[in-house]
């Protein structure tokens, strides 16, 4: 009886050390193709978002960048997920897509390999943890440039749908409330 309450616990700390885990864990690709994850912006505020060269939502490049810029020095980032989930609007392979950022918008925060945002079994573990049931935000993502806001803490703080635009005054008021929460 003793060691099945014990192999019961064991198991029940594996379970919430799984559900517990840290965005920050959570295995990805830099759009150069090497292994890496969130760790080094440990303590920064994201603006976590889906992206795609050839979709109506592109231009908010400009804005995302613009925000990059302009709250950098303050712990923040953008980071960049592409995605081709959405009508094919991101055909392009990494060096494509790194191009094609760089030259068309001088995009200079962090970009990823391409990913699955969509619920199913090819959608990426951190797509599952946004969007998931476990995730304080969950649900689908709607279309290309779904942002996520995340907290100094590594924590999800709010989402916004592809067609609120960086710049609109929710999206800016939650990352400044963000960046404030030290």
């Amino acid at each position: 009886m003793k060691i099945i309450a014990i192999l019961l616990s064991l198991a029940l700390a594996q379970v919430v050390s799984a559900q517990t885990k840290s965005l920050y864990d959570i295995p990805l690709k830099d759009i150069d193709g090497k292994d890496t994850s969130l760790k080094a912006y440990q303590g920064k505020v994201l603006l976590i978002v889906n992206v795609a060269s050839k979709c109506g939502n592109t231009p908010q490049y400009a804005a995302l960048e613009a925000m990059q810029k302009k709250y950098a020095s303050q712990g923040f980032t953008v980071l960049g997920f592409p995605c081709n989930d959405f009508a094919g609007q991101e055909p392009g392979d990494e060096k494509t897509i790194k191009e094609f950022c760089s030259s068309t918008y001088n995009v200079d925060f962090p970009l990823f390999s391409k990913l699955h945002v969509k619920a199913g079994a090819e959608q990426h573990p951190l797509y599952t943890a946004l969007t998931g049931s476990t995730s304080p935000v969950p649900g689908p993502i709607d279309w290309n440039f779904a942002k996520f806001v995340i907290g100094r803490d590594g924590k999800i703080i709010t989402r916004f749908k592809a067609s609120v635009k960086p710049d609109n005054k929710d999206v800016v008021e939650a990352v400044e409330k963000a960046i404030a929460a030290k």
